[in-house]
């Protein structure tokens, strides 16, 4: 093997490694900085993407999945215990009784503005402490560069082995 190319899998392994152990902290410290509000990072991702206004309406578990980058499985015993504590509510889509919405609540939309947010922003500035706007603008095109290869991969994979997506 090269140079280059035992330079190239070090620093690889240095990259996922610590996206891995900043993916657990997340939950570690997220979690801890919302857990007055009662929620979960994983119902904090929910609700932060119930809460973009182009879904007012409701999304359906397929679609909140794919936004989330979950598979359906692990996202219905979030939606499930999150419907027991009023936070979100499923109904049936009205244009594919098949398909199942699921849809912030009064409560749910009182508890992320109110109790999860502030604690949210929060938790932001004191994990970004250091950061520049520009910092941050880099770390976002290189995850979404890092995103968009892992879409590709988990796409050809899915047809590879005749997974539906």
């Amino acid at each position: 093997m090269r140079e280059h190319d035992k330079t190239r899998i070090a620093m690889a392994n240095r990259i996922f490694f610590r996206l891995y152990q900043c993916a657990n902290m997340l939950h570690k410290t997220g979690t801890r900085a919302i857990d007055s509000a009662g929620l979960t990072t994983q119902q904090w991702a929910v609700l932060g993407a119930l809460s973009r206004p182009q879904v007012e309406g409701g999304m359906s578990v397929g679609d909140l999945a794919r936004y989330l980058k979950v598979s359906r499985q692990n996202l219905s015993g979030v939606l499930s215990r999150m419907d027991r504590a009023g936070h979100v509510c499923m109904m049936a889509d009205e244009h594919d009784r098949r398909s199942r919405l699921v849809q912030m609540t009064a409560s749910g939309r009182n508890v992320w503005k109110m109790g999860a947010q502030p604690k949210i922003f929060d938790y932001y500035e004191d994990v970004l402490t250091g950061f520049s706007v520009n910092d941050m603008a880099h770390i976002i095109h290189y995850l979404l560069k890092l995103l968009d290869n892992m879409e590709r991969i988990d796409k050809a994979q899915s047809q590879g082995s005749g997974r539906p997506e």
